[in-house]
């Protein structure tokens, strides 16, 4: 298309642990593998979780992880080392945002920031697996 925009493709997200940080947002978001980018049968070698992969949602959404050697994790919101990027990931009630904080603890995420109680935008923050921050907030 002449004198049309570019698409966004996916966001990337660097890590020193591909594999582990897919299937964190895979189960958090309910996302699917790129095909090829499955994870392999247990004590298989993993070749695409050191160095690449990518999911998918149904509507496009694409996220993929770039294996790094290594990544200082984020000191949000204070510290050295910005968090450049995150994620803003919505429910719709406050009940599913309890909801999700419970998986996304599970999952392995860690609380860095709780506004659940704000009448106006209830939120929390947290750092994924990686140290990466994302919002789960209501909209």
């Amino acid at each position: 298309m002449t004198g049309g925009f570019p698409t966004l493709r996916q966001t990337v997200l660097d890590t020193t642990d591909a594999r582990r940080l897919a299937e964190f947002y895979r189960e958090l978001l309910g996302l699917a593998y790129r095909p090829g980018d499955e994870p392999p049968p247990a004590a298989a070698p993993d070749p695409q979780g050191a160095d690449w992969l990518v999911l998918r949602s149904p509507d496009g959404m694409q996220l993929a992880f770039q294996q790094v050697a290594e990544l200082p994790e984020a000191t949000w919101p204070d510290g050295p080392h910005p968090q450049m990027l995150h994620l803003d990931i919505t429910v719709p009630s406050a009940e599913e945002l309890d909801r999700h904080h419970t998986r996304a603890l599970g999952l392995g995420a860690r609380l860095l920031y709780d506004r659940s109680h704000d009448p106006e935008e209830p939120l929390r923050v947290y750092a994924d697996p990686a140290g990466h921050p994302f919002c789960l907030f209501v909209a």
